[in-house]
């Protein structure tokens, strides 16, 4: 498969031959199991203390003429603390049985408890590339909502500084409203509003590079714009909400990259300090 090379200055240059990743089947089976596994490794444990509802002193007796007794009440021996006093009369409630009023809870969430969703690797790694695929697919791209088709820019676009360079690149290349879509953004429904994260917003283009370089720092601050390094690649990115299909620019370097290495057909071979 052969697209043409976007240069820095928004004309077309030559054309070039995508890597074998790009000729991956479309399997939104595959992506959607790979992106819940990433996201379940971010979920916090939470859970009650051991001891919650086991702190208090519980104690009761059945001795005549036992101080706080409770003989002759017709009262079950579950385990209760003491509620009120009136002289030598005591009024209980449960304590650290769960089946009764003010007891303990039976069965709380525990922070033990293990979130993390597993995948195989030969698995993640084809989820992977359907996705990379998937970018390329102007079909699948346009049904997510974006309004241009995916595309390689030249190496240059790595070298940008400023996100002021980052934003007139992208209207020169035709992603104006592009811009304009993803920079609308929705107070979101429910308590997500008083957990730091108040606003609703859309993903925008995804811009995979050959190593970290300064477009990283330049791209930042603009609203739904990520920047990756093609090592780095995972299915989540590439599918935000398993939903295939990102607007990805991909720089010629990140390409020659990954066919060289063979990137999620098998371990990316790691850098040595010299």
């Amino acid at each position: 498969m052969k697209v043409s090379l976007v240069e820095i200055d928004g004309k077309k240059g030559k054309e070039i031959s995508l890597p074998r990743q790009f000729s991956e089947e479309f399997r939104p089976d595959l992506i959607k199991k790979a992106v819940l596994a990433q996201q379940s490794h971010s979920i916090q444990s939470s859970g009650t203390n051991q001891m919650a509802g086991m702190r208090q002193s519980a104690f009761i007796t059945k001795r005549r003429k036992h101080y706080k007794t409770t003989y002759g009440r017709g009262q079950s021996r579950t385990p209760r603390k003491v509620l009120s006093r009136r002289g030598t009369n005591f009024h209980y409630m449960g304590a650290v049985a769960p089946n009764t009023v003010g007891g303990r809870v039976s069965h709380p969430p525990k922070a033990e408890k293990i979130w993390d969703l597993k995948i195989n690797v030969q698995e993640r790694r084809k989820a992977i590339r359907s996705a990379i695929a998937a970018t390329m697919n102007s079909a699948i791209v346009k049904r997510r909502g974006h309004t241009v088709e995916s595309f390689v820019v030249e190496n240059k676009i790595e070298d940008l500084k400023k996100a002021k360079e980052v934003h007139d690149f992208l209207k020169k290349v035709g992603l104006g409203k592009e811009l304009e879509r993803i920079a609308v953004k929705k107070i979101r429904a429910g308590k997500g509003k008083n957990r730091g994260r108040p606003y609703r917003k859309k993903k925008g283009p995804l811009f995979v590079v050959s190593k970290k370089c300064a477009l990283i720092g330049a791209a930042r601050n603009l609203q739904g714009i990520d920047v990756c390094t093609v090592k780095d690649l995972n299915a989540e990115l590439l599918a935000p909400g398993t939903d295939a299909g990102r607007l990805t620019l991909w720089s010629d370097k990140a390409l020659e990259v990954m066919e060289k290495e063979g990137l999620f057909y098998t371990h990316a071979k790691k850098e040595t300090k010299k």
